[in-house]
């Protein structure tokens, strides 16, 4: 990210009146009384993934249905609207107000603009989560890390709505350590892989829940590097309960692999030490502590 901005932005909306709330609906100027949805939007901890604010051109996806009402794919107050942030604001095509009555809201991170189902909105992670952020695209890893805030029995007023997003997936640092028998240096050109994890999920929108695809392929997510001895990557959760090929390590042409059970958890951190010794088959692993609401 190239700009750093306070992680609580304002959302300022306005609303069509329930006759003009589709998402395909143009704009209608509200009846008198009506008040503008505003949200105050805020991230897990301070940030999104690893960075450490939203920034210029970040976009969320919103949801408001009335709260005696089960949020649907359409037909409810607000449907998928785009929420865009400009550095200093987020807008919406719409102006979106509060009728009378009691409404939940839901916002997810990234924006997708096909959600075709709320229960099992497909998301994946990505497998190469090393790759760097494009004009037009996401990193790797920040285009892998899935958030989800909702706010229940909002009634209209004049006051923002506190929104604070969370993790719904899982996340895993690979610390090196060089053993006491590592000739030199460990290189800072190491590649990081975590093996044999199903990288597919359905996501139900309603709840803010990952379940892994039961038939999903397992699959290889090289991890991204943070600094000279440091990895990360976004997983989905899962539990691994047969012990299998599952971190390994390329330096200077040598693999390094290390088996082992695993419970990926849903919002956590884990912090991983794996110590690095001449010999291949020597690799030690540390499981360190868990973090939830990771900055």
């Amino acid at each position: 990210m190239k700009t750093r901005i306070y992680s609580k932005a304002l959302l300022a909306l306005s609303l069509l009146g329930l006759t003009a709330c589709s998402q395909d609906s143009g704009d209608i100027r509200p009846a008198d009384g009506q008040y503008p949805m505003r949200f105050n939007f805020s991230m897990p901890g301070q940030t999104k993934a690893t960075e450490t604010a939203f920034e210029n051109g970040d976009k969320v996806g919103m949801y408001v249905c009335e709260t005696l009402k089960p949020l649907e794919i359409g037909g409810n107050t607000v449907n998928n609207e785009l929420i865009t942030f400009n550095g200093s604001a987020w807008t919406s095509s719409k102006n979106l107000y509060w009728d009378d009555g009691n409404f939940n809201a839901f916002a997810y991170y990234p924006y997708n603009s096909d959600v075709n189902s709320i229960k099992d909105y497909p998301f994946e992670v990505k497998l190469d989560q090393n790759a760097p952020a494009t004009e037009s695209s996401l990193s790797g890893f920040e285009a892998s890390d899935f958030l989800f805030s909702s706010a229940k029995n909002i009634v209209a007023s004049n006051n923002p709505i506190d929104m604070k997003f969370r993790h719904i997936m899982s996340r895993v640092t690979i610390r090196l350590i060089k053993g006491e028998d590592f000739e030199g240096d460990l290189p800072e050109t190491a590649v990081v892989y975590i093996h044999n994890t199903v990288t597919s999920a359905t996501i139900d929108l309603s709840a803010g829940v990952a379940t892994p695809l039961s038939r999903g392929l397992r699959k290889t997510v090289r991890a991204r590097r943070e600094a000279a001895d440091t990895y990360t990557a976004i997983m989905v959760p899962q539990r691994l309960d047969n012990r299998v090929p599952l971190i390994e390590v390329i330096m200077n042409g040598v693999s390094y692999l290390y088996e082992s059970k695993f419970q990926f958890k849903p919002g956590v951190h884990h912090l991983v030490n794996l110590t690095v010794d001449k010999n291949p088959e020597q690799i030690k692993i540390e499981i360190g502590g868990e973090i939830v609401n990771w900055n």
